[in-house]
Formats: structure tokens, sequence, C-alpha cells
């Protein structure tokens, strides 16, 4: 089991999540965030923290948002590691705003 990060974070790129990961699974590129599932220890800290709730285990993830889960892998692997909380990406607040949140 392991969490996936879904398309709300996309244009947001929120980084509240790995301020609380123990562990160095986000991988970021300049729209949104990734979770590697070979590092991701399955704490769940970085799902309540996610303020557009791009978060999901993976085993609730819905059926429309299953693509995901191979989006993460793949992207992950070859993208630099996000450990410290950044500042959102100049949209993210219309965003959060657009997206209900």
């Amino acid at each position: 089991m392991t969490f996936v990060v879904t398309s709300n974070c996309n244009g947001c790129r929120f980084t509240d999540c790995v301020a609380v990961c123990p562990v160095e699974c986000f991988h970021g590129d300049d729209t949104m965030l990734y979770i590697d599932p070979d590092e991701c220890i399955d704490c769940g800290a970085c799902v309540p923290e996610c303020p557009v709730e791009a978060i999901y285990d993976e085993t609730e993830l819905p059926d429309n948002l299953q693509e995901w889960k191979a989006t993460n892998a793949s992207r992950a692997k070859g993208l630099p590691v996000v450990n410290e909380k950044g500042t959102p990406l100049s949209g993210a607040e219309q965003r959060k705003k657009d997206l209900g949140f």
C-alpha cells in the first residue's frame, strides 16, 4: 500500500504535505508533486495536510483517479526530491478556490 498524489495538486504544488513526511518520498516537477511508492512508508501524515485533498491512500482511490498510481510511480523516479515546505505556484490560491476548498 502507498499514497498517491492526484490531479488536484496540478497547478497548486502546495508543499504542506512534504513538511510532515518522515521520509523523502515526494518528488516534484514545475506543476505538481508525486509520491514514490517505493519510498512511501504508508504513514498517512501527508493526507490531512493537503489543502486541496489531492492525496489518497491507494486502496481508497476513486475509479476515475486510478491512473494516478502509475503516474506517481513513473514520474517520481526521474524528478528531484521535495522535502521542505516551499512557496505554492502563483495561481495556487485561485485553483484551490476553483476546486472548492
